[in-house]
């Protein structure tokens, strides 16, 4: 049966379910519209500065949103939130699904199969846009899980203004499938590779739900 999933305590301001890690981001931008709105009734400067701070404070929670989510079933389900990018046959066999995350989608990655964490790899390079073929050089954590289906690989990518990819859990933890793993800031992209014989469900172009939109098919 689907699951609703939950993980360690996360932020919450303003009754907004928020993403862990959102808090150094998050809080300054909240308390500087506060401020704002504050003083705006004595002053024309402060007045004018609300309307942007309070604007950029509304997409900061917005952006850092973590909603819960009813699991799906499936051997394979999305890591992430987006839209499916490219859909690639890989020389060892593997297919690789990626996935463009744009700033208006939860950008909190999940677990594509329950399984445990055997490596966790961050590996420095540049920052270009994640749509853009030479984000595969990104700024980029690589993990790999050890599951049903045998050795998984799912890579964060950050993008242009992703600058931040954090991770929730280390590398021997067992995790169930739609456990939240990690987190990109900003905008991004997710790819998974599929073993070998596995068939693909998806389309480029298609959105995806992470922890709900199943990426496999029997």
């Amino acid at each position: 049966m689907p699951h609703s999933q939950t993980s360690a305590p996360r932020d919450s301001l303003l009754g907004v379910r928020l993403a862990r890690g959102a808090s150094p981001w998050l809080l300054p931008t909240v308390a500087t519209a506060a401020l704002s709105l504050a003083r705006a009734r004595k002053s024309g400067r402060w007045a004018a500065a609300a309307v942007p701070t309070t604007a950029l404070a509304a997409g900061m929670l917005w952006f850092f949103r973590d909603p819960e989510r009813e699991i799906a079933q499936g051997r394979v389900i999305s890591p992430a939130d987006g839209v499916v990018q490219s859909i690639m046959p890989w020389k060892d066999g593997r297919t690789r699904v990626a996935i463009f995350m744009s700033p208006l989608n939860v950008h909190v990655n999940r677990a594509p199969l329950a399984g445990t964490v055997t490596s966790v790899e961050h590996i420095p390079g540049g920052f270009v846009p994640a749509f853009n073929k030479e984000s595969e050089n990104n700024e980029r954590v690589v993990w790999h899980f050890d599951t049903e289906l045998g050795d998984i690989e799912m890579v964060q990518i950050a993008g242009a203004v992703a600058r931040r990819i954090v991770p929730y859990v280390p590398a021997g933890t067992k995790v169930e499938q739609g456990e939240r793993i990690g987190l990109i800031r900003f905008g991004s992209r997710v790819d998974i590779y599929l073993p070998e014989g596995v068939e693909v469900a998806v389309e480029v172009g298609q959105a995806t739900t992470a922890g709900v939109t199943r990426i496999d098919r029997d």
